[in-house]
């Protein structure tokens, strides 16, 4: 396994919020961040050592010129087209890789894959069109909820169907030339586990947290999670086994639900730094975002204890106004992104706070 010293150059692919954090963490550990995103001045963009390229990730000279300037590449969103992530593979170490993404991408892979190892999820069919959401609908009765195979995330491309909706409208609202129908599961709560793999398979995860929603958009995690050691155990495992099989180089955040009897179900698997870790910034040993930075360089893996129990709160839209009151807060520990523009739904910090 190849160890990528400190002095090197990282590169990220995305300029969003958690290629920030990434990027600050390298620094810490004596890396340098540069970044290849679609969108220009994004928050990462801010704090890379290097002038970002802003350009379509197909942009194939853009990546050439990209790979030549890093030693190791990773990624802070999992869309990323597999065949850019293919290509720079072929000329500096990339992790996570394509095969990776495209198991990550696809809704319907996703859960397949997941049910190949033994993994329960959710029931679902695949949907075409609103004949065969019909069918879908059929089988799986309602409640149950249409969502796009790809790209949807915080509440996008998902629409709930209850008995009597309009399933032609449904269809148009989601959004997308292909959807997955899931059956509804009666869960107690929603958790996830992050954990870290290196090319060697070395793996540290961190326990269990509680994740809560609201409009579709994570509004808090609790660390820990209030549940049974062997549930705790359970979601681990499944989230160690899924970062395995896949070869998860870098991290895996695992979303599932509990159901009320103890059943540990998979919903969404992300191949990068997740909402649900951002507490491991200040009540962890070691933070996701560093650890990713560990993960992809070969370095140790840092201890993943929690030191104390927190809370962490996201600032969306509006809400990052209360800034000058969460400075001022004791024990308030406060991560703003940067974005110049508060908008309805968009994540623009957020608070880790003791238990």
């Amino acid at each position: 396994m190849r160890t990528i010293a400190p002095g090197a150059t990282l590169g990220m692919l995305g300029g969003g919020q958690l290629g920030r954090m990434t990027a600050l963490a390298a620094a810490r550990l004596g890396y340098r961040t540069h970044v290849l995103t679609h969108e220009a001045e994004g928050p990462c963009a801010q704090v890379a050592a290097e002038a970002t390229i802003v350009t379509d990730y197909t942009d194939r000279a853009a990546l050439t010129r990209f790979a030549a300037a890093v030693d190791v590449v990773t990624l802070e969103w999992e869309n990323i087209p597999t065949e850019a992530v293919a290509f720079l593979a072929e000329r500096v170490p990339v992790h996570p890789g394509a095969g990776v993404l495209a198991v990550a991408q696809d809704r319907l892979r996703e859960k397949g894959f997941a049910n190949a190892l033994g993994i329960g999820t959710a029931p679902f069919r695949a949907v075409r069109d609103v004949a065969g959401l019909a069918d879908a609908v059929a089988a799986l009765g309602t409640p149950s909820v249409l969502k796009s195979t790809r790209m949807g995330y915080d509440g996008k491309g998902q629409v709930r169907l209850a008995p009597g909706t309009d399933l032609a409208a449904a269809w148009a609202e989601m959004g997308a030339p292909e959807g997955i129908l899931e059956g509804w599961v009666d869960f107690a709560l929603e958790v996830s586990v992050i954990v870290a793999r290196r090319e060697d398979g070395e793996m540290a995860a961190w326990p269990a947290v509680e994740n809560r929603h609201r409009a579709g958009i994570l509004d808090e995690t609790l660390a820990p999670a209030d549940i049974a050691p062997s549930v705790a155990a359970e979601a681990d495992r499944i989230a160690r086994a899924l970062a395995e099989a896949l070869g998860v180089v870098g991290l895996l955040a695992v979303e599932m639900f509990v159901t009320r009897d103890g059943t540990v179900l998979v919903n969404e698997i992300a191949p990068r730094p997740h909402n649900s870790g951002h507490w491991t910034m200040d009540f962890a040993e070691t933070c996701q975002f560093e650890q990713l930075v560990r993960a992809v360089c070969g370095l140790p893996l840092g201890p993943t204890g929690i030191r104390a129990p927190a809370r962490m709160k996201n600032l969306i839209g509006d809400e990052v106004a209360q800034w000058p009151a969460l400075l001022a807060e004791p024990g308030a520990k406060l991560h703003l992104y940067g974005k110049a523009q508060a908008r309805p739904g968009r994540k623009m910090g957020h608070v880790n706070r003791p238990r």
